[in-house]
């Protein structure tokens, strides 16, 4: 009953534990726990035929020894008197411990049975009338008796008198042998549940540090690979081995990381000022240039045009080195979200002739952030939705009592689903030609992301193939500091 009540348990918090069928967890559990039930499997199968050969053996050994004495102590007991007389006092004597003995001559005739307890069944006598015995003691199974029997020819001072009959009910013996091995297979499938549990538990608690580590790796990114490193306590010596490696690759990779933005950074530092003198050298030529031919005037043009996105790209990534080095430093105050916003629509329309509409309450929306910083951001995404859409753009303002939200809406040609996800990524641009041809960097989404958070705030997006963008900035609402006098 335990072990019935075990498996189901073992089964659900199996389950419970949700392992993936291909994960190594459950290939060990599972190998470990087949190994476990064949060896158990083994010892029980081996203990329970063990102890019926002791029961069969202990019986057969008795038989054996009554066959043996049966015509020693028969012609002993005829030498006074008749042979029947000596059956009579030889089975009466030897009729013990259950055996039952009969002795029948070659016609059929009955010339003596055990009498009493030791007396056989009117069935037993008339089912082996007819049919020959073993000669060895076997097991035969009579009805719903188990009888131990055999059979051997009786003769007497060289005379053959028939055939006596040797057997032994051991139904009760029978019954305890198969109730052992029963209760042997119940603590089997017991120690087998047991097992799992254990090997289960001990697996997953030896893989637990390949998990912290799947996890470290999973959330580490560029901006905290020096602190991410693994703790490992008591894990084995291959897994300590392997976390070793991980934080000293850790370690390399935020070296070469550091490296990497210094380099853009000074790169950048130093390439901006000689472009600016070569930009304002040839803004100066073209306007003097009176007598530049048509096609020189327009090459001149194409070049300042090109040096101009050039300044502008590096001081993108000068003010994304910064971002990422924490030199970037915001002035954060209380901001008026009503008023900025209609300063970015009017300055949009000024350049543009965009239809650019704004949906907003008439009450205060005051967020904490940089105004000048959430401009540039504001700005630059409005600017993204004229470039890509044909159709009127909406800004958006909502509050809740946490966040004041902006939203920046178009009905453009949109964003598929596998660009989305990389959209804020640097000098990330989808492939596809409508928007390959476009002015721009790549850099302006990666810029507002890192000012939005480092205003701690959040951007998202939402789109759909031509059925236009949604772009959300969610800001920090300003909560003035109530100052109570004494």
């Amino acid at each position: 009953m335990p072990s019935q009540n075990l498996i189901p348990k073992t089964i659900r918090n199996l389950f419970r534990m949700r392992v993936s069928p291909t994960s190594l967890q459950f290939r060990l559990t599972l190998e470990l726990v087949t190994l476990s039930a064949v060896g158990v499997s083994a010892v029980a199968f081996w203990a329970g035929w063990q102890m019926e050969q002791n029961l069969l053996t202990s019986h057969k050994q008795l038989l054996e020894y009554v066959a043996m004495r049966f015509p020693e102590q028969v012609e002993m007991y005829s030498e006074a008197k008749t042979v029947e007389v000596g059956l009579e006092r030889t089975i009466d004597k030897l009729s013990t411990s259950g055996v039952s003995i009969w002795v029948q001559e070659p016609d059929g005739k009955i010339l003596g049975k055990s009498s009493g307890i030791n007396q056989p069944s009117p069935n037993l006598l008339n089912a082996f009338t007819q049919t020959a015995a073993p000669v060895k003691p076997t097991i035969v199974q009579f009805g719903d008796r188990y009888i131990v029997l055999c059979g051997n020819s009786l003769n007497v001072n060289g005379k053959l008198v028939g055939k006596v009959y040797l057997s032994q009910d051991i139904t009760s013996d029978r019954h305890q042998l198969t109730a052992g091995i029963n209760s042997l297979i119940g603590s089997g499938i017991l120690a087998i549940c047991l097992l799992t549990i254990a090997i289960s538990q001990r697996i997953r608690t030896t893989l637990k540090p390949l998990a912290q580590m799947s996890q470290v790796a999973s959330q580490v990114s560029a901006d905290d690979l020096g602190a991410a490193r693994l703790e490992l306590q008591q894990a084995p010596d291959e897994i300590l081995g392997l976390a070793t490696a991980f934080n000293e690759m850790t370690v390399r990779l935020s070296g070469a990381w550091e490296q990497q933005r210094q380099f853009v950074g000074n790169v950048s530092h130093e390439l901006r000022t000689p472009l600016s003198v070569v930009l304002g050298y040839l803004q100066s030529l073209l306007r003097r240039g009176d007598n530049l031919s048509t096609h020189q005037q327009h090459a001149l043009e194409t070049a300042i045009g090109e040096t101009d996105r050039t300044i502008r790209m590096l001081q993108d990534l000068l003010d994304l080195a910064r971002a990422d080095s924490g030199n970037l430093h915001f002035r954060q105050s209380p901001v008026v979200l009503n008023t900025l916003i209609t300063e970015v629509v009017a300055m949009s329309q000024k350049v543009s002739k965009h239809s650019i509409s704004v949906l907003m309450n008439s009450d205060d929306v005051i967020a904490l952030a940089d105004q000048d910083r959430l401009m540039q951001v504001l700005i630059n995404l409005v600017d993204n939705a004229i470039k890509y859409s044909n159709s009127p753009i909406e800004l958006i303002l909502e509050q809740t009592p946490d966040r004041a939200i902006i939203h920046v809406r178009d009905c453009g040609i949109g964003i598929a689903l596998e660009h989305q996800n990389r959209i804020f990524e640097r000098f990330y641009r989808a492939e596809e030609s409508s928007t390959r041809s476009r002015d721009g960097t790549g850099l302006g989404l990666a810029i507002s992301k890192s000012l939005i958070e480092g205003m701690n705030g959040r951007i998202t997006l939402r789109s759909k193939p031509n059925e236009g963008s949604i772009f959300t900035i969610s800001l920090p609402i300003w909560k003035p500091v109530s100052v109570t006098s004494k």
